[in-house]
């Protein structure tokens, strides 16, 4: 299939296959009803009414999927291996088993409302390429690791990408098995009990010698599909702050206290905000800057009373290092300037500085996609994947094909079949090129 970018569309030329039948040409084998099908099979677990999926990271739903995963990978002799912060590897051997793999993957955990390709692509991908290197008799030299990073996306417990912070050394493991969930549940509980689902697997140590990571994934954003391209090859991912902000007031009747005795919290959240705004999104660099409010809790949240507690989260990304620094150190000191008569704390989460993944992955990626008959583009990726924390220990690289209106993290979340055939054809060709 030949495939360029062009101002009036995408142009395709079919070298061969149909959705049902594997394509080959060159290097590559692959099924594109498979791929779909096991889409869609992994979609029903925790599936929602209205097309979504609701499979948060170590609930009995995600421990599911573990399951099916790895039986999809016993069918091509992948043996199951867990580490200790959750990381589900299925590896595929090669000649050479002192060699440092290459790990290729991406997460299967989604968001409340979530989508059906975000994250599990990288990981359908993966092992539909593995599956047709199985059966061309393919013999790696080094041995290749079908992963599914734990707790990608952070909504369960904080924060987002654990799983590939702590096998990376960002984020130290005991701090992170102690994290808790709005119910009380640690991390360290939530794995016992997905381990309680799964079964007994083989446990392999934190953070392995790693020779090259590829992740596969929607691009989450509008890019691709404006510029009529199937395949991005990325560049880098921008970097990222959270802050978690609490103002304290003082709930009192709405009816009888004066302006001038309220310490509204509602009132001082407002004007932080305000002023947190233009701060972040008034600057000439405006359109590189990402500023969301994703929480805000009011309580006591009933109309006659006065509010005493306002909580709000914030998530600030940008791709430049020094400004990310710049813009988000200034956050705390604005919400006290801004508190009025009320108290406010605001926590932040370890920063997630931006990287530049390397230069050789991204030249064999895009060797790769024109290998294929496919003109990528290259682009930096504005949400943050597990291959920015394996970036910093390997050779890290990513691929992204289109999601319709560049929506994710929504039920309304979608990608063409094409698409996804191509990510796996030029993941496939990647990955023989790296382990051979």
């Amino acid at each position: 299939m030949d495939i360029r970018c062009t101002a009036g569309g995408h142009r395709a030329v079919s070298r061969g296959g149909t959705m049902g039948q594997p394509t080959q040409g060159g290097n590559t084998l692959v099924d594109p009803q498979r791929l779909w099908d096991r889409h869609m099979a992994l979609a029903a677990i925790g599936g929602l009414p209205n097309g979504g999926v609701d499979r948060q990271a170590l609930t009995l739903a995600e421990a599911e999927a573990r399951i099916r995963l790895i039986e999809w990978g016993g069918e091509i002799g992948l043996a199951p291996e867990v580490d200790c912060i959750g990381n589900l590897f299925l590896r595929y051997p090669g000649r050479d088993a002192a060699a440092a793999p290459v790990v290729i993957g991406s997460h299967i955990d989604t968001q409340p409302t979530g989508g059906r390709f975000d994250g599990v692509f990288g990981v359908l991908s993966g092992l539909e390429a593995l599956h047709g290197l199985r059966a061309s008799g393919w013999e790696p030299e080094r041995s290749v690791d079908l992963v599914a990073w734990n707790n990608e996306e952070g909504c369960r417990f904080p924060p987002t990408t654990m799983g590939s912070s702590v096998f990376s050394g960002a984020l130290p493991v005991a701090e992170a098995l102690d994290t808790v969930d709005g119910q009380g549940v640690s991390v360290a509980d939530a794995l016992q009990a997905v381990a309680d689902n799964v079964g007994s697997l083989p446990t392999r140590p934190l953070g392995f010698s790693v020779h090259a990571f590829l992740e596969a994934h929607i691009e989450q954003g509008p890019v691709l599909e404006a510029r009529k391209c199937p395949l991005g090859v990325v560049t880098g991912v921008q970097g990222l702050r959270w802050y978690r902000i609490d103002v304290r007031g003082q709930s009192a009747h709405a009816g009888t206290t004066p302006e001038s005795l309220r310490r509204d919290a509602l009132v001082a959240a407002h004007r932080m905000l305000a002023t947190l705004r233009v701060h972040f999104l008034g600057g000439s660099d405006h359109e590189d800057t990402r500023f969301t409010v994703g929480r805000f809790q009011v309580q006591p949240g009933v109309p006659n009373t006065i509010p005493g507690h306002v909580h709000f989260t914030i998530d600030f990304r940008h791709p430049d290092a020094e400004r990310l620094g710049e813009l988000g150190d200034a956050v705390a000191s604005i919400c006290r300037e801004h508190a009025g008569p009320c108290e406010v704390t605001v926590e932040a989460e370890p920063a997630s500085p931006p990287i530049q993944f390397a230069p050789s992955i991204v030249a064999l990626l895009d060797r790769a996609a024109r290998a294929e008959g496919v003109e990528p583009l290259q682009l930096m990726s504005g949400a943050t994947h597990d291959a920015k924390w394996l970036s910093t220990v390997a050779p890290a690289g990513m691929l992204f094909i289109p999601c319709k209106d560049g929506i994710s993290h929504n039920e309304a979340e979608s990608a063409e079949p094409a698409h996804l055939e191509i990510g796996a054809r030029v993941l496939q060709r990647a990955l023989r090129e790296l382990a051979a």
